[in-house]
């Protein structure tokens, strides 16, 4: 080889491994769905002032550092033994959504850190999940509470998490586990309640019917009354009498004979 170009091989290698080395920190790609936050060595360290930087190419100095954070929707669960108010064990198994706050990554980065996942959101999770449980009975998350429970649940832990830059997107219950002995005692339990409102509601059903036959047999009974009440010797007598006047007026032979006693009303005997 060259002398020469022995001489000026080694200096050129070392020379473009620099170059590479300062390309590979200078420019930074943020792809979709990131942000990144400056780190700013010898001017003021993290930049938490300025918005942080959005998708695409950015040049910066060689000396600073570009902290990307992943700002899309994560998805995670925890299966976990919780106690309920009157002390029994339960397995309860609960997925969550959540992202860091685009806006407040600096301040994430700076109060947190990337594991944020780890050091502040499962923790907190776990926490407001063991608290609301512990005020519920075990029967309550059979029923219709189930859902007022993972609400509860989700709002205590979001409250706390968005202090921390994080917003929990959503939290459902999966499943909950009680020991058999429990779930069976509180499905009978259930049963009988459902049985119990059936039989309610029939008594309820009979009672109206016979209220309404009761009223019907007063109203007959009331019209009764009245139209018997209406009704005398004296206005069946004049009745008659008028009766008996229409007839003899009538140009159809007939033969009238009238009752022997007082109160007695005329018996028409006719051709037809």
């Amino acid at each position: 080889m060259n002398p020469n170009l022995k001489k000026y091989l080694v200096p050129g290698i070392v020379i473009a491994v620099l170059v590479l080395m300062l390309m590979s920190s200078t420019f930074v790609t943020i792809e979709s769905g990131q942000r990144g936050v400056f780190f700013r060595k010898f001017s003021g360290g993290l930049d938490k002032e300025n918005p942080p930087a959005d998708q695409g190419l950015h040049v910066i100095a060689p000396w600073n550092k570009m902290i990307i954070y992943d700002t899309r929707l994560h998805e995670g669960g925890e299966t976990m033994d919780v106690l309920t108010s009157n002390g029994l064990s339960i397995a309860i198994d609960i997925s969550y959504r959540y992202a860091p706050i685009a806006s407040e990554i600096a301040h994430l980065h700076d109060e947190v850190g990337q594991d944020y996942a780890a050091k502040i959101l499962i923790p907190e999770i776990r926490s407001s999940t063991r608290k609301v449980i512990g005020k519920y009975q075990p029967e309550e998350l059979y029923s219709s509470k189930r859902e007022v429970i993972q609400e509860e649940i989700y709002k205590q832990t979001n409250e706390t998490l968005h202090k921390k830059h994080i917003n929990l997107d959503a939290l459902l219950i999966r499943s909950i586990k009680l020991p058999k002995t429990i779930s069976d005692a509180i499905e009978r339990k259930l049963k009988q309640e459902q049985e119990s409102m059936e039989y309610e509601f029939k008594i309820q059903k009979e009672t109206k019917e016979a209220q309404r036959k009761k009223i019907e047999a007063q109203g007959i009974k009331d019209f009764q009354t009245i139209v018997s009440e209406g009704i005398s010797d004296k206005l069946l007598k004049w009745k008659g009498i008028e009766a008996t006047q229409e007839i003899a007026n009538s140009q159809n032979a007939k033969i009238i004979i009238i009752g022997n006693d007082k109160g007695g009303l005329p018996v028409i005997l006719g051709k037809d």
